[in-house]
Formats: structure tokens, sequence, C-alpha cells
């Protein structure tokens, strides 16, 4: 819990020593896939790219076609294309399509849709 801060200054330093830590928990990672963010900015859109894989029994993410672990370096496993895109022009309307558009919803956990939500 945050104390009550003596100052804004004092706010924001306890609000991100709290992120901080809670930064550093043991996250599952969703079976259903992960996605890349992007920005349109000509369209002026949010642009998700949805990427399948599998989790192993160590929890480690794996291309579902190669059986490859996926590296979280960014050109580490190659190209990859995306199962799904998804496109809007605000954090909701995308969040809308992901949760309430015709499925198949390419989200399976909770902490994983409001992490995106964060994001975008």
């Amino acid at each position: 819990m945050i104390k009550s801060p003596d100052s804004p200054a004092a706010l924001t330093a306890a609000i991100e020593a709290l992120d901080e830590r809670l930064s550093q928990r043991f996250i599952a990672l969703d079976p259903s896939g992960y996605f890349l963010i992007k920005v349109d900015s000509e369209a002026g859109e949010l642009v998700l790219e949805h990427f399948g894989n599998t989790i192993d029994e160590k929890g480690l993410a794996r291309d579902s076609d190669t059986g490859e672990v996926l590296s979280c370096k960014k050109g580490g496993n190659g190209p990859r294309a995306a199962s799904a895109v998804y496109r809007g022009r605000s954090a909701k309307e995308i969040g809308i399509q992901l949760t309430e558009g015709d499925g198949p919803h390419p989200l399976s956990r909770l902490d994983h849709a409001l992490y995106l939500g964060r994001e975008l």
C-alpha cells in the first residue's frame, strides 16, 4: 500500500517503486500467443499483429510450426507471419475487437489482456 505522499514527486517515486516490484513477479505465458504493437501514422491506427505459439513443459514459448524456442530479441527467430492483424483508432477499439469480436479470441489469460491494455 502506498502511504499518503508528502509531495507529488514522492507519490510518483512510490508508484514507480511499486510498479518495478510488481514487474519482477513470475508470469505464465499465454498459450494463445503474443502480440507485436505497431503504429501506422499515415492511417492514424494502432496495429496489433498476433502470433501463435505453444508453451513447453519448462514454460518456454515455442514456434507452433518449427518447435524452435522463440527469442525475445529483435529479429532473433527471423520473420514470422502473423496469424491475425487487428487495426483500430484507439486502444478501446482494438480491445473490443480482441474480446468482443467474432472469435476466435486471441487471449486466453486475463493477466495477458490487462498487460496488453496497459501497453496500448
